[in-house]
C-alpha cells in the first residue's frame, strides 16, 4: 500500500513540475523584450491631426482645427509603416489616402528599397497615389490578371507584416469598419513575403512584353 501511495505522490509531483516548467516558460515569453509584436487595429479612426508624426515639432505648431497629440488607429498605422529602415513591400488593391502616400515618399527619400504592386484598374482611378509614387521614382507594378488583385499588406524590412481588410484610401480610414492585425511572427510574416515575390516575379513587365512578343503574327484570310 505505501509503495502505490509512493508511486500516486512521485505522479503527481511530476505533473506539478511539469506544469510549473510551463508556466515558468509562459511567464519567460511574456516578459523577455524580445516577445512577439501582435497588434490589432480597427477602423474607422477617429479624426486627429497627423502632422506632428511627420514633424515632431508641429505638435505645438500646427494651427489646424483637429484635435492634437490624440493617438487613433490611424496615428498608430502610420508608425508602423514609418518605422521602416531597409524596405517596404507594399501589396494594396486601393491607394488613394495622401498621407500614406506622404509617408512612403517619405521612405524614399530616406533611402528605403520600395516595391509596389497594385491592381491594374484602379491604380488609374481619380485621387490615385500610384501614379505620384511612379513620378518619385518609387517602382509600382500593376497586376495584369483577370481578376482583382484585392490584397492589402505591406512587409517591413522582412519581418513585420500589416495585413487586414484596409484599402489605403480615406474612406477606409475614415468611414468604413475596417481592421489591421499588425506583427513580426516568423510564421505568418513568412508565407506573406513569399506571395508578394512570387506576385512581383509574375508581374514583372519584361517578362509579360517578352511574351506577347513570342505570339505568331496574324495572318489575314486571303480571298
Amino acid at each position: 500500500m505505501s509503495v502505490m501511495w509512493t508511486v500516486k505522490v512521485m505522479g503527481l509531483g511530476a505533473v506539478a513540475v511539469s506544469l510549473s516548467v510551463e508556466l515558468l516558460g509562459w511567464l519567460l515569453r511574456r516578459l523577455r523584450p524580445g516577445r512577439p509584436l501582435n497588434e490589432v487595429l480597427f477602423f474607422p479612426s477617429e479624426m486627429a491631426c497627423v502632422e506632428h508624426i511627420f514633424t515632431p515639432s508641429a505638435l505645438h505648431s500646427c494651427y489646424c482645427p483637429l484635435p492634437h497629440g490624440v493617438e487613433t488607429s490611424f496615428s498608430r498605422f502610420l508608425r508602423r509603416i514609418l518605422s521602416t529602415s531597409t524596405s517596404l513591400d507594399l501589396c494594396v488593391f486601393a491607394f488613394s489616402n495622401m498621407n500614406l502616400s506622404r509617408a512612403v515618399l517619405a521612405l524614399h527619400s530616406r533611402g528605403v528599397t520600395i516595391r509596389v504592386l497594385t491592381d491594374k484598374d484602379y491604380a488609374a482611378i481619380t485621387g490615385s497615389q500610384i501614379g505620384v509614387l511612379r513620378k518619385a521614382g518609387i517602382c509600382v507594378r500593376c497586376d495584369v490578371g483577370s481578376v482583382y488583385m484585392h490584397h492589402k499588406f505591406a512587409v517591413v524590412d522582412n519581418r513585420l507584416l500589416i495585413t487586414g481588410s484596409l484599402n489605403w484610401t480615406l474612406t477606409a480610414v475614415q468611414s468604413n469598419m475596417e481592421n489591421i492585425l499588425v506583427t513580426d511572427e516568423p510564421d505568418l510574416v513568412r508565407p506573406f513575403i513569399e506571395e508578394f515575390n512570387r506576385l512581383w516575379v509574375r508581374n514583372d513587365p519584361e517578362r509579360y512584353l517578352h511574351s506577347s512578343d513570342k505570339k505568331p503574327a496574324h495572318n489575314p484570310t486571303r480571298t
